[in-house]
């Protein structure tokens, strides 16, 4: 197979042709042969989108499938425009070890599954690295689950174990969590002070234990210039943000609403919002990554946090690039090639993020003069519900190739 349009990269945009080879691209070039399909000027094409952040509720228990099943999300993730997504830990049977799991691979292996799921692994009081390398998650305080730590202390005493590996953290204080847990908003029981915390401490360990660091769903502005400063100082730690943080803010908050707005870390002030976009511009921040948290909204309604979003992932894109400046060089960095990067070293021997010979047969292609209004009949996600319900974004998913076929 043989695709034409305007190919993107975080090197430029050039009108080009792709070329299949099963599910591998094999060669890429301006005129390899008659096109078997034509992407207009007003589509980019970019290797497949990858969502490093989400929470599809489904292990070996299938305590938590009436909410989302790998199935369900993968469906989700194609129609948003997503080849490949990383599933969180957090689960009531929690991979933690060796045969836990190869437990939760053998269980994803038996699902119908559209995309590539790479699993993360988890920490929690007491664990130990798998035999076999892994990217792993770390929850310093509460959120959803039983998989975190109730000081920063007794984190450091786990985190000495994992020396050299890859791990990525959700960074709240849960000492100060606990100072502030009878605040009257979820907001403020859960401040910027306990994200700035965490931070301070998670660059401590990431330097300490020689971590490869990523930071989950940063929100605060003046978290930015620690991690500037890390990098600088030579320290391998990354970041991701939300379309949320990106979206949202408190001012958006009202009664009504106040549930579905519920996510952790919260919502911040507009110029935390501001800033999150800022850098996503320059870099600072490396992954738009969805923390896909497919709750039921009678769930929602008791107080849970997170909100679903892989069904809205390709058309959050287009308005990154269509109403906030950003290029589409600049998106082909932190929704396709970085993602790519991130997984890479886990899934060998495909290579996911970029359009180039020997690399997965996936791509995401946006149609930029299409809007897209999201409506709730139209989502995937078995939680049947998303934020952005009734708001029109500027462009659409056009299509999506996983492994050399075309799924939409």
């Amino acid at each position: 197979m043989i695709i034409q349009g305007r190919l993107v990269s975080s090197k430029g945009v050039e009108t080009g042709q792709v070329r299949f080879d099963g599910d591998t691209i094999a060669e890429v070039g301006s005129n390899i042969g008659p096109p078997n399909i034509v992407f207009g000027d007003g589509c980019l094409v970019f290797a497949g989108m990858g969502d490093i952040h989400i929470h599809a509720r489904d292990d070996v228990s299938q305590e938590q499938i009436h909410k989302e099943d790998f199935e369900t999300a993968g469906a989700a993730a194609v129609n948003g425009g997503v080849v490949h997504v990383a599933d969180m830990p957090n689960n009531p049977a929690a991979p933690i070890d060796d045969e836990s799991y190869a437990g939760k691979c053998q269980h994803l292996s038996s699902r119908d599954v559209p995309i590539h799921i790479t699993l993360y692994a988890g920490i929690g009081p007491g664990t130990r690295p798998l035999s076999k390398p892994v990217p792993y998650k770390a929850y310093m305080g509460p959120s959803v689950g039983d998989l975190f730590f109730t000081s920063l202390a007794q984190l450091e005493e786990t985190l000495q174990h994992y020396r050299g590996q890859c791990v990525s953290f959700h960074c709240e204080d849960p000492e100060l969590l606990e100072a502030h847990k009878n605040a009257a908003t979820h907001e403020q029981q859960r401040p910027a002070e306990c994200e700035l915390s965490a931070t301070k401490f998670a660059l401590q360990m990431i330097e300490k234990f020689e971590l490869t660091g990523k930071l989950c769903h940063y929100s605060v502005k003046d978290g930015l210039p620690l991690i500037r400063d890390a990098r600088n100082r030579g320290i391998p730690v990354t970041c991701e943000v939300t379309p949320h943080h990106l979206y949202y803010d408190v001012s958006d908050i009202d009664e009504v609403n106040r549930p579905l707005m519920q996510m952790n870390p919260p919502l911040r002030n507009i110029e935390d919002r501001l800033a999150m976009l800022d850098a996503l511009r320059e870099g600072i921040v490396d992954y738009l990554a969805t923390d896909h948290a497919p709750h039921t909204l009678e769930e929602k309604a008791t107080g849970v946090s997170g909100q679903p979003h892989l069904d809205t992932y390709g058309s959050f894109v287009t308005w990154l690039i269509g109403e906030q400046g950003f290029t589409p060089e600049q998106a082909a960095t932190f929704v396709s090639e970085k993602p790519g990067d991130f997984v890479n070293p886990f899934v060998a021997p495909k290579r996911f993020g970029y359009i180039e010979p020997g690399a997965v047969a996936s791509l995401t292609v946006l149609n930029m003069s299409k809007p897209y209004t999201v409506v709730r009949e139209n989502l995937k996600t078995k939680c049947a519900w998303s934020p952005f319900e009734g708001t029109t974004f500027p462009g659409s998913v056009e299509a999506v190739f996983v492994d050399g076929e075309r799924l939409s």
